[in-house]
């Protein structure tokens, strides 16, 4: 069976005494009960603590990830960092296509594509989000959303080794941040839904080893109704991962 995935999304949140104090705290935690063995925990800090988290976390069953790259190899692009420095401190995961990154960076399809190509040419493992907005979904059109959203980035990739690469996190915009959540039913009605989008593109196997997460104002009090859907495998968490005690729980979820 396919492990149950927990992924933590600072955002810009914690500097380096809070980053470095979660980790140390969250190490000892998972030794002293024996957490993770049935699920994989991956923690998103910001860059400029990316190096000594990985340091933080080195031998453990933890790992990290970027919270974004630039679509560009290299060259003048001031403020940007891409996805060969990250692999030079041991950073080989990313997320793309959050909602933020959509909403306050104007990151179109277009521009994830580009990313998506060169995470993939790096060999960086992609966290990739979809959703629909509040509006979206009134008009029911969440479900044409979130098709148009793969078939112009992920379905792209032609070959089932870079699709392998690949971990969907279904996001609804309306939910992020909100205190809003998908019920367990209507999570478990979209997850289904991009299953068989996969399962049409890639065949029923391929569709079976993807790991399709929910993320949305998951919490300690909501999380094991979600992940207790067949087609939900986990979570990318906001808010709710920056205490330990809300994380924890999320995790023992």
């Amino acid at each position: 069976m396919k492990k149950k995935i927990v992924i933590a999304n600072w955002k810009m949140n914690h500097d380096f005494y809070e980053t470095t104090s979660f980790l140390r705290n969250l190490l000892k935690i998972f030794f002293e009960k024996k957490i993770n063995n049935k699920k994989k925990v991956i923690i998103a800090p910001s860059f400029p603590f990316l190096h000594i988290s990985n340091q933080i976390l080195q031998g453990s069953s933890l790992s990290l990830a970027a919270q974004n790259i630039c679509q560009m190899e290299n060259g003048s692009y001031t403020g940007e960092v891409s996805a060969s420095m990250l692999r030079s401190i041991g950073i080989h995961k990313v997320i793309l296509g959050h909602s933020e990154r959509r909403k306050y960076f104007s990151e179109t399809n277009d521009i994830l594509l580009k990313k998506i190509k060169i995470a993939l040419k790096y060999g960086f493992h992609i966290i990739f989000c979809i959703g629909e907005t509040a509006l979206e979904r009134e008009k029911n059109e969440q479900f044409l959303i979130v098709k148009k959203q793969l078939e112009e980035t992920v379905f792209h990739c032609s070959s089932l080794e870079e699709i392998s690469y690949f971990i969907i996190a279904y996001e609804p915009i309306w939910a992020i941040g909100t205190g809003k959540t998908a019920t367990s039913e209507e999570a478990q009605t979209m997850h289904r839904y991009i299953r068989s989008l996969f399962i049409d593109k890639y065949g029923e196997k391929v569709s079976q080893k993807m790991s399709i997460l929910y993320g949305g104002s998951i919490n300690d009090l909501n999380a094991r109704n979600l992940f207790s859907q067949e087609d939900i495998d986990g979570g990318l968490v906001g808010n709710s991962s920056l205490e330990i005690e809300k994380f924890l729980k999320i995790i023992q979820s």
